[in-house]
């Protein structure tokens, strides 16, 4: 079994150059591609091969779900660190940026002028400011994703290889519900902006959400009777082969099968992905920003059964709207044009899904993560810009909640003008560890590579011990 601490990576630093603008995306051709891309990314396992597993657990006595659950916010593009939860209001003009501070709960820390609810909810937050985001890069954004610093696409051929923890939890979880997909990504603006099933396959790859309206409409000539008709029609072929079955597992394929099919043709899915089902006074509370539609969706998921949901928070395919590099370089703008109409609409955000998650209970069940690929470099007008600032692996912030972790808390600091780690490095493998531990994925679990090798699915990374 491979040793996670082995691994070698080369000396040159992730960010040599700005990737060129590159065609990305999935392209959709026809419903009948939505339709089965749907369904056959629809539980992480094949939906009847999920329901069979649940089943042979129950036999057993396992638990099939303790209800937990991950949000994870991703700021596509790597939010300014110094500019929302690392605040150097003591630094001169260059470093400390255009915004002013607020004072939080927290006696002594203080955040960015424009993220106040998060300054008044900081009791309920946990904010990181000593991130380890080295080998980190963005398009594709892989390395945080799957906490696996050999996940950089561009100095690392088998980079994109390596599956995301949100599939990792859809092999070793699966949904609580199992009318529900286990990994759902809400609002992708680009395939380069979230990790994938690597080598768990095709089948562990997430649930797009943004499809789930196509999803739900069968295409024009297919509608629920039809699909009945040809899952008949499948039946029938098994049938020619079932004398040879003699334990007996070839009828109850057929029952779970037709379970699958029962959930994909009902309306239980459709009618979490439909936000109209929600009171309109909880609508209002989040408000009509794309960006808080997808958190109410997103709390619907989890409440729902979901596992694991990650909101791409961006509004373009490029790199990512919090790329904030300069005015001169669109499509980013810099701090002041850039960042700064971000911030007010994030702070609702996520404090309007962490307040809503605990008026409702599920609080203590559901992990809330906010955090991008990288932090942005200490001082402002790089790349020629007035006051943008480029990519810094070096250090970057995030910030959590619930999961019945502890909270009110900062855990770590960067230096006085923000540009590296002063204390309690936290790398990408301790929040993978955090994250697993919270779900109730083992610790020293693996997964085979295209070769056959076992490899761990933490690089090198415990617990965040401050959180339990």
């Amino acid at each position: 079994m491979p040793d996670p601490a082995s691994h070698t990576h080369a000396p040159r630093h992730a960010f040599v150059d700005l990737n060129a603008r590159l065609r990305e995306g999935l392209t959709v051709f026809s419903r009948r591609s939505v339709l089965k891309a749907g369904l056959a990314g629809m539980a992480g396992l094949s939906l009847a091969d999920l329901l069979r597993l649940r089943s042979q657990a129950a036999e057993r006595g396992q638990p099939l779900s303790d209800g937990k659950s991950v949000i994870l916010i991703w700021m596509t593009g790597g939010p300014s660190h110094i500019d929302t939860w690392d605040v150097k209001p003591d630094m001169p003009s260059e470093v400390r940026g255009p915004f002013g501070t607020v004072r939080t709960k927290l006696p002594g820390v203080r955040l960015c002028e424009y993220l106040p609810k998060q300054a008044a909810m900081m009791d309920k937050l946990t904010i990181i400011r000593s991130v380890d985001a080295r080998f980190s890069n963005h398009e594709p954004n892989q390395v945080f994703q799957t906490a696996n610093l050999d996940a950089e696409p561009r100095i690392n051929a088998e980079a994109e290889k390596y599956p995301a923890i949100a599939s990792i939890i859809a092999k070793h979880r699966g949904p609580a519900n199992p009318a529900m997909p286990p990994n759902v990504v809400l609002n992708m603006q680009s395939r380069s902006h979230v990790a994938w099933g690597g080598y768990l396959g095709h089948q562990y790859d997430p649930f797009l959400g943004n499809q789930a309206g196509s999803l739900f409409q069968l295409p024009r000539g297919l509608d629920q009777d039809r699909v009945t008709t040809r899952h008949t029609l499948h039946q029938q072929f098994d049938r020619l082969r079932r004398d040879l079955d003699i334990s007996g597992s070839m009828s109850a394929m057929d029952r779970f099968d037709q379970q699958a099919v029962d959930i994909v043709a009902g309306r239980q899915a459709q009618q979490v992905f439909d936000l109209s089902n929600e009171p309109v006074a909880t609508r209002e509370r989040y408000g009509n920003h794309n960006w808080a539609q997808q958190a109410l969706l997103a709390r619907r998921l989890v409440e729902a059964g979901v596992s694991f949901v990650t909101i791409d928070l961006s509004n373009h395919s490029s790199s990512g709207t919090w790329d904030t590099h300069g005015d001169n370089i669109p499509p980013y703008g810099g701090i002041w044009n850039g960042l700064r109409p971000l911030l007010p609409v994030f702070d609702h955000v996520l404090t309007t899904l962490v307040a809503d998650l605990e008026q409702r209970g599920l609080l203590d069940k559901v992990l809330v993560i906010a955090m991008g690929e990288f932090g942005r470099t200490p001082k402002l007008g790089t790349q020629g810009s007035t006051d943008g600032r480029d990519h810094w692996p070096v250090v970057m912030s995030m910030t959590l909640a619930g999961g019945g972790m502890r909270h009110g808390q900062v855990i770590g600091s960067s230096e006085r003008d923000g540009g590296q780690v002063k204390e309690r490095p936290v790398t990408p493998g301790d929040l993978a560890a955090t994250i697993y531990q919270h779900m109730g994925v083992p610790l020293d679990a693996t997964y085979l590579d295209s070769r056959g090798r076992p490899r761990f699915i933490i690089d090198r990374g415990e617990p965040i011990r401050e959180l339990l």
